[in-house]
């Protein structure tokens, strides 16, 4: 069956969520994280081979890097929206591939996208992403996580390569009635692109350490050690299910994140 055209936005502003295969991570260390930003501004700032500047392949006005998806808020300007988003997804799953010796796909499907075709819309995104992290459990407030572009709005944290259009926006609206939205919890019931089932908790190490214990009967987490191979990846892809990070599984059972992300 052929896959539907996407439905073109009146302003060429769309909300886009890419996701990891089988929700899994799609950063694993900071330089992960850097590796992505970079490739977004080379979008936003495009050069020749002689670095002369080009024009804008697209506009970000926000974004959110999640452990296992990404949120975007971005104008198509000189590629179109589908153009931009698979450039940018190809070179980071090769970026990624090579680096953790992964095969396979690393995004699911095709990425996610719907049209922002008026303002209302355009700041209630500009606070879901934003209240990303919060949501997930991954910070306390807005600005305390790193890897979003409220460090550009905020413009109090040093951010290393800032390409956000932020001006664009506050020039619509006021710095101080912006980060009062950005503060201020959406409700549960906003549907944005699945609210309620894209931002899953992040467990911390006790949890999972008590998933290991309880739940798959070992007296401590490094006993999986012991395990032969195709017990050990049951046993792994268990801990994954339930929502331990390769990170997390690693360090709890000393086992290397390469076998620990085989086992998916």
């Amino acid at each position: 069956m052929p896959r539907l055209c996407r439905n073109t936005s009146d302003t060429g502003v769309y909300h886009v969520m890419l996701r990891g295969n089988n929700k899994q991570d799609i950063f694993e260390y900071q330089n992960d994280y850097l590796k992505f930003q970079d490739l977004l501004y080379q979008k936003c700032h495009p050069q020749d081979f002689n670095h002369n500047p080009l024009a804008p392949c697209c506009v970000v006005y926000a974004y959110c890097l999640m452990p296992n998806h990404v949120h975007l808020l971005i104008q198509e300007k000189e590629e179109s929206i589908s153009e931009c988003i698979k450039s940018i997804a190809i070179s980071y799953a090769q970026y990624y591939n090579i680096k953790y010796g992964h095969s396979g796909h690393l995004f699911q499907d095709r990425f996610r996208s719907e049209n922002v075709n008026d303002w209302e819309y355009f700041v209630t995104l500009l606070r879901y992403i934003h209240q990303n992290p919060v949501a997930g459990g991954l910070a306390l407030r807005v600005k305390d996580y790193p890897w979003s572009s409220w460090s550009e709005y905020e413009n109090l944290r040093c951010c290393p390569m800032p390409f956000c259009a932020v001006s664009s926006v506050l020039s619509r609206i006021s710095w101080e009635a912006l980060n009062e939205l950005v503060n201020e919890p959406l409700p549960k019931t906003s549907r944005i692109l699945d609210y309620n089932n894209e931002t899953t908790i992040r467990l911390n190490e006790e949890k999972i350490r008590e998933f290991i214990c309880k739940d798959c009967e070992f007296q401590n987490p490094k006993d999986i050690q012991t395990l032969s191979k195709p017990e050990r990846k049951a046993v792994l892809k268990k801990i994954l299910d339930f929502g331990g990070s390769i990170r997390q599984i690693s360090r709890l059972t000393g086992l290397s994140e390469s076998i620990v992300r085989r086992a998916r």
